[in-house]
C-alpha cells in the first residue's frame, strides 16, 4: 500500500484552486493538471508499507488544536506548479508533531523539509506567472491517512483513516 498523511481541502478551497487552474489553462499553461478530488497538503509521505495499523496508532497520539490555513503564492519546483500556504504556526507545528509520532512508532517516511503547498500541475510548461494565485482560507480540523493507487492509468487518492484535531 502506498500511503501519505495529508490535510484535505474544503470544498470552497478546492473551488478556488480549480478556478485558478482554469485560468492557467486559458493562459496556455500545459501539463498534467491534478484532479480536484486529489488536491491536498501533504504532511508526510510514507510510501510503500504494509503496516497501516502502526501509522493509524501513531496518528491517534496527535493532540493538536484546529487552526486556520490560507493560500499564498503560486510557485514552481522543477516541473511542478504549486499553490503555497501562508506561513502558519499551527500547520508547521502539526507537521512536526506528525513527524515525531512517526519517529516514535519507528515508521519510515520521506524526511524532506516540510514546505506547505498544494501541487496543481505536473510536467508544467507555459506562462504561469500571468495568473493570480487562488484566494481562500479554511479551518483545519482533521488529519487524514491517504492511500494512493493507480487505476485505469489515473492516480486515485482515498482516505483510509482520519483523526480529528
Amino acid at each position: 500500500m502506498r500511503l501519505f498523511i495529508a490535510i484535505l481541502l474544503s470544498e470552497e478551497m478546492k473551488k478556488s484552486v480549480t478556478g485558478t487552474m482554469h485560468e492557467l489553462k486559458k493562459a496556455g499553461v500545459r501539463g498534467s493538471y491534478v484532479p480536484a478530488q486529489n488536491l491536498h497538503v501533504t504532511l508526510s509521505f510514507i510510501g510503500e508499507t504494509k503496516d497501516a495499523a502502526a501509522i493509524k496508532a501513531a496518528l491517534q497520539t496527535l493532540d493538536d488544536k484546529p487552526f486556520r490555513m490560507s493560500f499564498a503564492e503560486l510557485g514552481v519546483f522543477d516541473n511542478l506548479l504549486w499553490v503555497g500556504i501562508k506561513g502558519n504556526q499551527g500547520l508547521n507545528k502539526l507537521a512536526r508533531h506528525v513527524a515525531a509520532a512517526l519517529d516514535e512508532a519507528q515508521i519510515q517516511y520521506d524526511r524532506k523539509k516540510f514546505v506547505p503547498h498544494i501541487t496543481i500541475i505536473r510536467n508544467m510548461g507555459g506562462p504561469w506567472k500571468k495568473v493570480s494565485p487562488p484566494k481562500g482560507d479554511m479551518s483545519v480540523k482533521k488529519v487524514s491517512l491517504m492511500k494512493s493507487e493507480q487505476k485505469d492509468g489515473k492516480r486515485i487518492y482515498s482516505e483510509i483513516f482520519s483523526v480529528t484535531l
